[in-house]
């Protein structure tokens, strides 16, 4: 049997900070009864639907436990994930196989809730994209409350990059206000090959948490490959990356793209 709190720590760790708020409050709005419905809500869609399970089992299994205890012990959980947060913690993401060493959690659900936790900024990097419409989804909604989306892709082949697919193109027409970026032609040639590519994966919000993934943006890397990666809250990392990528525009190695 699943211990109760360990499971609600699980689940602050893994959530944003807002609906675990949200959670709580709609727990202690029930006056202790168990309304599966509106608290499955309250998590919102892209929680780990088996430990929400795990959650509602453990607390069935609690009977005795009161329904603002378990209110009281997510507002708390929260708080302190948040303090460990800004020290920096990291997560192993794997998506594939279980072996039940490590937890499986699906690049497509870390990066639905990367995009879901920024307020100002957000920088992808693929070496190409299609068929992520939960993914387009996620930046559509960050795009409606203000927050700026850059995305580097590779070049398709008919613009001199190595792909035949033109992802610029596909995600423009789907993200029309976002800005999209290159490798530049002259940034290429002062390295003195042909066959330099954007081969990087990686995500960054706000300077605040960041996720650097074997997956490229396809279908087949969300669903069906085996997928590593690593998210980062906090800490100097991802502030680090977010100044990389964007000295990168600066200094003109990557430009937009068309």
């Amino acid at each position: 049997m699943a211990d109760l709190w360990m499971v609600i720590a699980e689940l602050a760790v893994v959530t944003h900070a807002d609906r675990i708020d949200i959670v709580a409050d709609t727990i202690l709005k029930l006056d202790g009864a168990m309304n599966r419905d509106r608290i499955q809500r309250a998590f919102g869609p892209n929680v780990d639907q088996a430990l929400i399970t795990e959650f509602f089992s453990a607390w069935e299994n609690a009977p005795t436990i009161k329904a603002a205890e378990i209110a009281s012990a997510f507002k708390t959980a929260i708080r302190t994930a948040s303090i460990m947060e800004s020290r920096g913690a990291i997560d192993l993401v794997w998506t594939g196989p279980s072996t039940g060493l490590v937890p499986i959690r699906h690049t497509e659900q870390v990066l639905c809730e990367l995009i879901d936790s920024a307020m100002t900024r957000i920088f992808l990097v693929s070496f190409v994209a299609y068929g992520v419409d939960s993914i387009v989804g996620a930046l559509r909604k960050a795009i409606s409350r203000g927050v700026g989306i850059s995305i580097l892709l590779e070049s398709s082949q008919a613009h001199g990059g190595r792909i035949d697919h033109d992802s610029i193109a596909v995600l423009k027409s789907a993200l029309p206000t976002s800005r999209f970026y290159v490798w530049s032609e002259s940034s290429k040639q002062a390295t003195d090959t042909q066959r330099n590519s954007v081969h990087a994966k990686c995500a960054v919000a706000d300077g605040s948490m960041a996720f650097i993934t074997s997956a490229n943006l396809s279908v087949a890397a969300m669903e069906r490959n085996m997928e590593l990666g690593i998210l980062i809250r906090g800490g100097a990392a991802p502030e680090s990356l977010q100044r990389h990528l964007e000295a990168l525009i600066t200094t003109g190695v990557i430009e937009l793209g068309v």
